[in-house]
């Protein structure tokens, strides 16, 4: 078995995952099993030549069953590529704690419970490839957005700790780190900061202001990129003799990373103030990271 027999993919209904699924299956050396929880999602990617299964990544059951139906035809699970999250958003103080415990089990847990299941193939194998697809946003913070980057930072932690680990055994560990993308996060994650927050209570002014600066970002064509160019670079991580242990995607995810880590707290502080100003709401070039449930 090589690397490249079966590769099995998360979060396959829209966004990064359906792009990816639609690029993969186009290679002839590679058999492609897209997975969702709902598969009537997925007709299209059967016609792009993807096989198909359903899967939760919240539920071990299904979970347990979509790994099983490829290592019965397999042997083993090629490539993970863990796509499946989304973005809950709201203050610290107001978020709903359920909301975020169900963030985590799909950002978090599940990821973790899918790589859990396919290692031991890819041990027998002595061969595998895991692709974690995480986010910027697991390298610095946006306000009202605390509980959505904790799950992808938790995401670079276990990513960091794996790649280390599974290594001996002949299996690569990378991670995705994308910056704003074209797909229905924006308003998935608009839709969420406008539960979790009373229109008139003490964060008011700061969830408006946020709420325009991620419109005003995902409207730009310079901030943003289109889910195929996230999908080519995981193509080249699935594929790659040597792939890198990390892939940032988007000039600007580049720029504020690093900002970040140049600039330290209490000046990125005052350049967030600038950027979610809740006296007019102005909307620039920070970005606030966020997605929709996409499994």
């Amino acid at each position: 078995m090589t690397i490249t027999t079966a590769v099995l993919i998360t979060g396959t209904s829209s966004g990064i995952g359906r792009a990816t699924a639609e690029r993969l299956a186009r290679r002839p050396d590679l058999t492609v099993y897209a997975t969702a929880r709902r598969v009537e999602t997925l007709d299209d990617l059967v016609r792009a030549g993807a096989r198909i299964l359903p899967l939760d990544v919240t539920d071990e059951a299904s979970m347990q069953a979509a790994v099983d139906a490829v290592e019965a035809e397999h042997g083993a699970v090629g490539v993970l590529i863990n796509n499946a999250g989304y973005g809950t958003y709201g203050t610290i103080e107001e978020t709903d704690l359920d909301a975020v415990r169900a963030q985590f089990e799909t950002n978090v847990f599940g990821l973790s419970r899918m790589t859990q299941l396919v290692l031991p193939g890819m041990r027998a194998a002595g061969v595998g490839r895991i692709v974690n697809v995480g986010s910027m946003g697991g390298r610095l913070v946006f306000p009202v957005g605390g509980y959505y980057h904790a799950s992808k930072y938790a995401v670079e932690a276990l990513t960091d700790a794996l790649r280390f680990e599974v290594a001996p055994f002949g299996i690569k560990v990378s991670l995705i780190e994308p910056g704003l993308i074209r797909t229905a996060f924006g308003a998935a994650v608009a839709s969420t900061l406008a539960r979790s927050a009373a229109p008139s209570g003490p964060y008011a002014g700061l969830n408006d202001a946020a709420d325009k600066q991620m419109a005003a970002s995902y409207a730009s064509a310079l901030l943003t990129a289109s889910p195929d160019e996230v999908a080519t670079v995981i193509e080249k991580a699935v594929l790659s003799a040597r792939p890198r242990s990390r892939y940032l995607i988007t000039p600007t995810a580049k720029f504020l990373v690093h900002a970040r880590r140049l600039l330290g707290a209490a000046a990125f502080d005052a350049f967030l103030r600038m950027q979610f100003r809740s006296d007019t709401g102005a909307a620039n070039s920070a970005e606030k990271a966020g997605s929709t449930r996409v499994d």
